[in-house]
């Protein structure tokens, strides 16, 4: 026996049918292949709004899977020397350090531009 996939939560849009034997089906929203260093275009920026004042190096424009983004924060982490996170595709790290991020990108072999 096969257990139905009934997650009502990723039924977007569907409101009711009124066939017996209606199924469901939907994409799954596979994350995207992560993009070789070189076709990365990173944006290197400072951010300070919503951080009670704090200053953070914001990296966006990062495409590819949570793993590799994960990796890559504990890359710029690990170099800068500082502390950080990865949030919504993006790389939070701690203090004004966009020069130093944008050096070790580039070393990396990412395209990686200061904005600001």
């Amino acid at each position: 026996m096969s257990k139905k996939n009934n997650d009502w939560k990723k039924r977007d849009g569907v409101v009711y049918s009124t066939s017996s034997d209606f199924e469901f089906s939907y994409q799954q929203d596979d994350e995207a292949q992560t993009l070789p260093p070189q076709q990365q275009n990173l944006r290197v920026q400072l951010d300070k709004s919503g951080r009670a004042g704090k200053q953070v190096t914001l990296v966006t424009g990062f495409i590819g899977t949570a793993a590799d983004l994960d990796t890559l924060t504990k890359l710029i982490k690990t170099k800068c020397g500082v502390g950080g996170s990865q949030k919504d595709g993006e790389v939070l790290i701690q203090g004004d350090v966009r020069d130093k991020v944008v050096q070790i990108l580039q070393k990396e072999g990412y395209k990686a531009k200061r904005i600001g």
